[in-house]
């Protein structure tokens, strides 16, 4: 279930940039506008998961559906060619997308025996399934080759994402029954609790409120690779571009497992600070990197997608939960992934696609000057943040309960 889950993302997140570049010649507004449904499916979740999941209908089922329909969505991404008519498609597809990963956790949760000790060798199956995605993209199949790309060979990750959709709806069916709890339908849920908006009170708390301004800001950086790190690595012809960037997920795995010691030594302050500066340092390699003798500059800018995301995102999950009030854990988190993936990665999306239509010249972009950017602005985050947060030190094993 997972490996699938996360396979049908990474197939086609990844490339989705160059292939709109590059077959549907889309200007980078237009590319951020198709990124940005990320966004919107990650605000219309709650409400799917909160408010007809949790009470009505077995989390299986619906996770059966949801991935029938988005496989249907997903062909009509691979046969349309154009934007026009590309974009609606993508939007329907996300908001059916984004809840299923809420669906896959509470099917997990709910089976396993000990969840605190188990999940996460479940969960390490979509790292896999996304890496292997972007190995069969890359090494498989070469349809990121620049004579692939050529070929408009980019649009099979939607077909084989389509097939692989479809099987994980028809799988789902044998999933373990997963009905809504009785408190669930009883208790029911608002609106501003499926938001988070009951965790708001933490934000009179200055030092969560310095926190929550910076996980909003530092998406601005982080969109600018979801959106144009693949464009800009098979526009300068580096080979294999989608397989080395599975390089970012397998380094998540490893920095994933270093949090708790850097909680330990240099406190939740020092371990967001190094996140930041992580995303800063990367820009910086992408900027001055070329796919002939810097092309080393490019491959530490992409391993370090796992000390960029797990030192500031999974630290600040944890850091959100050791602050809420018991009642409002949940709440604290949904109100922190609306925050970053909602309203933050929407700015970001905008920011990216305007800064790189404004570097662009007949269809060549000056990427040296566009890094720059995100770089620059993960730089200012950083002193602004080092200047106003106090530090704090959170016991791991605590914040996990």
């Amino acid at each position: 279930m997972m490996f699938l889950q996360f396979f049908i993302w990474g197939g086609w997140f990844v490339t989705m940039g160059s292939y709109l570049a590059s077959t549907l010649h889309a200007s980078g507004a237009q590319t951020a506008l198709a990124y940005s449904t990320q966004s919107w499916g990650a605000i219309i979740a709650p409400l799917i998961v909160g408010l007809i999941a949790d009470r009505y209908f077995n989390a299986e089922r619906l996770l059966g559906l949801f991935h029938i329909a988005g496989g249907i969505l997903m062909w009509a991404l691979y046969s349309t060619s154009r934007f026009a008519a590309f974009y609606p498609y993508l939007f329907a597809y996300m908001i059916l997308y984004m809840p299923t990963l809420a669906l896959v956790n509470a099917v997990s949760f709910r089976h396993l025996p000990d969840p605190a000790k188990q999940f996460s060798t479940v969960r390490v199956w979509g790292t896999i399934g996304w890496i292997v995605a972007g190995l069969a993209i890359s090494y498989a199949f070469a349809w990121d080759s620049h004579a692939g790309i050529a070929a408009g060979a980019l649009r099979n990750t939607f077909l084989m994402c389509a097939l692989a959709s479809f099987a994980l709806g028809i799988y789902s069916f044998t999933l373990p029954r997963t009905p809504p709890l009785p408190q669930a339908k009883k208790q029911g849920a608002g609106l501003g609790q499926l938001l988070g908006l009951d965790a708001l009170g933490l934000l009179r708390e200055r030092n969560f409120a310095v926190f929550f301004v910076a996980s909003i800001l530092i998406c601005i950086p982080l969109a600018f690779y979801y959106q144009h790190a693949n464009q800009f690595l098979t526009e300068i012809e580096v080979a294999n571009a989608t397989g080395k960037q599975t390089i970012g997920q397998m380094s998540e795995v490893l920095f994933m497992l270093l949090i708790p010691l850097f909680l330990r030594v240099v406190g939740m302050k020092g371990t967001l600070l190094l996140g930041m500066a992580a995303w800063a340092c990367r820009y910086v390699f992408f900027a001055f990197g070329n796919a002939h003798e810097l092309a080393w500059l490019l491959i530490i800018g992409i391993a370090l997608h796992g000390a960029c995301y797990d030192f500031f995102f999974v630290s600040g999950q944890i850091y959100t939960d050791s602050k809420a009030d018991p009642r409002h854990k949940a709440a604290a988190q949904g109100l922190i992934t609306l925050a970053t993936y909602g309203l933050g990665m929407l700015i970001g999306f905008w920011c990216a696609g305007r800064i790189v239509d404004a570097f662009a010249a007949r269809g060549v972009h000056d990427w040296y000057s566009i890094w720059l950017y995100p770089a620059a602005f993960a730089a200012v985050i950083l002193v602004l943040f080092a200047a106003t947060f106090r530090n704090e030190r959170v016991v791991y094993a605590a914040a996990r309960q």
